[in-house]
Order: structure tokens, then sequence, then C-alpha cells
């Protein structure tokens, strides 16, 4: 049995590639500060992929409800500072 057997992986699509990397990144920089979770940010084209395992079912919740808050915080601001930001492709 795997030491981190549950395990959840989401797939947020975004308006461009270039906000999805900057999530991506944005995220990143910010180490898990459980032992017990591991996880991973990725893009693929303008979504960006997140990969949790965690070695219980309530370290995977806690994790992923705290990085959907960043998320959420994250799209917050790059609202504020471009107002159109999320309706425009700026790759185009």
């Amino acid at each position: 049995m795997s030491a981190f057997p549950h395990a959840l992986t989401v797939n947020i699509p975004l308006p461009s590639p270039r906000l999805a990397s900057i999530l991506s990144e944005s995220l990143a920089v910010d180490e898990e500060l459980s032992p017990h979770v591991h996880r991973t940010f990725e893009t693929d084209d303008s979504t960006l992929v997140v990969r949790y395992s965690a070695t219980t079912a309530r370290m995977l919740r806690v994790s992923t409800n705290g990085v959907f808050e960043s998320i959420k915080t994250l799209l917050e601001t790059f609202q504020e500072l471009d107002v159109d930001v999320l309706e425009k492709d700026h790759d185009a």
C-alpha cells in the first residue's frame, strides 16, 4: 500500500496559458507545510493542474481547501489589477 493512498487531481480552466502559468508559479513558491501531503502544480495550455496525495483523507481535504483559498485570492487580485484579465486572452 502506498504511503500516500489518498489522491486528488484538479484541472482548473483559465482564459489563457499566461494566467495558468502565473498561478502555477505563484502557488509553487510556498512549500506544503505537512510532511503527510505531496502536491504539484503544472499547466496544460490554459489549464492549471493541481495534484495532491496525502496519508489521510483529512489531510487531503485540509490541504486542498487551503490551495482553493489561495487560488481564489490570486484570481481576485488579477481581477483587481486588470479589470478584464479573466475575460480576455493576452496570448492572442
